[in-house]
């Protein structure tokens, strides 16, 4: 009995050791998928097919909107803001280049001061001598004087003839246009008061072009020498030397208009083309504004054929711009100067006077129309 007790314990015995083999060596099972998500309220649905689905098939309810959060609504404010900001400050082309726009935001006291009364500035120009050029500026200055205008004659001329001509001996003037276009002294004091007030010249104007050939802007000196004395004249009539240099240049920079006397010879129509060229030069690289006014036909002898044959060639070649009046041959012309006078004040009643008083009119009218 007892070895039969035995093996049935060493039986179970056995079993329960191989059970707990099977325990031990027992692979692991694999984890169990978690649920499906449970399906959101009807409300959120609409929102989620909206991200997902295409745009052709969105919803036919509009869903409701959600409700922004702060943060966003604070940066499309300072979006907004920054925009604003933008079209105001300048950008950095604006700074370099200002455009109509910003000069029309600009305050009153900082806008550019355009001056109320300027002077018309008439340069008589031609680069062959003796026709004329200094008689015309005296005298027709003269009868635009007598016409209630405030004139001022500027000399240019080396020679000083128009200085002669109000009775001022150039040799004993102290200071002269020379001082005033190659050391920049105020034109106004080398006026001299006469029939008209005067700008004198002096010979030291020969030195001139030499002693501004160095100069920065040389061809604007006597433009920006006229800017203190503008206001003061209604016009300004500059007698310049028979050349084209660069004294001519700045009489011609400084004009608005020009008035060229031609005696009424055929060598002296020559030099019309000469002229033009330069004119021409002017107005594309300094002065845009610059024209011929007129063509003065002046020494005239209708008893001449070919006094008559010029001036038909001057009307035929330039037409309206010949001036209408005329200077005829008179010896009252030669006799002021030497008075010191024009010759509108030397003999008021003569004919030589009144030519000019006609040429007063024209340019007058000419200006007004």
């Amino acid at each position: 009995m007892r070895i039969l007790s035995r093996k049935n314990h060493d039986r179970e015995k056995q079993a329960h050791e191989s059970e707990a083999e099977q325990v031990a060596f027992e692979p692991t099972p694999a984890p169990v998928e978690p649920a499906p998500a449970p399906v959101e309220p009807a409300a959120s649905e609409p929102e989620v097919r909206a991200e997902s689905a295409p745009a052709e098939a969105a919803p036919a309810a509009e869903p409701a909107p959600a409700p922004v959060p702060v943060e966003d609504e604070l940066a499309e404010v300072e979006e907004e803001a920054a925009a604003e900001e933008t079209e105001i400050r300048l950008k950095a082309a604006d700074l370099l280049g200002p455009s109509k726009r910003d000069f029309q935001t600009l305050p009153t006291h900082q806008s550019p001061e355009t001056p109320v009364d300027m002077a018309e500035v008439i340069s008589f120009a031609n680069q062959k001598g003796g026709v004329a050029k200094t008689t015309s500026t005296l005298n027709l200055a003269v009868a635009l004087s007598e016409m209630g205008n405030r004139v001022l004659c500027v000399d240019l001329d080396p020679q000083g003839n128009l200085t002669m001509s109000q009775g001022i001996d150039p040799d004993k003037c102290e200071k002269s246009m020379y001082d005033v276009l190659v050391n920049d002294l105020p034109i106004s004091e080398v006026i001299a008061h006469r029939e008209i007030d005067i700008a004198v010249a002096s010979i030291d104007l020969a030195g001139a072009e030499i002693a501004m050939s160095t100069k920065i802007g040389r061809e604007r000196s006597l433009e920006n020498a006229l800017k203190e004395i503008h206001s003061e004249y209604d016009y300004i009539c500059i007698d310049t030397p028979p050349s084209l240099g660069l004294l001519t240049i700045n009489a011609l920079t400084a004009s608005s208009k020009v008035i060229v006397p031609v005696q009424c010879e055929y060598l002296s129509m020559r030099g019309l083309v000469q002229l033009q060229s330069t004119l021409k030069m002017i107005q594309d690289n300094l002065n845009p504004n610059v024209h011929i006014e007129g063509i003065l036909p002046t020494m005239f002898d209708s008893r001449t054929l070919h006094a008559r044959e010029a001036v038909s060639i001057l009307e035929e070649n330039f037409g309206d711009l010949v001036f209408k009046s005329r200077i005829r041959k008179a010896v009252k012309f030669a006799e002021a100067p030497v008075r010191g006078a024009s010759v509108l004040k030397y003999d008021p009643e003569s004919r030589a006077a009144s030519y000019y008083r006609n040429l007063a009119k024209e340019v007058l009218s000419d200006g007004s129309s």
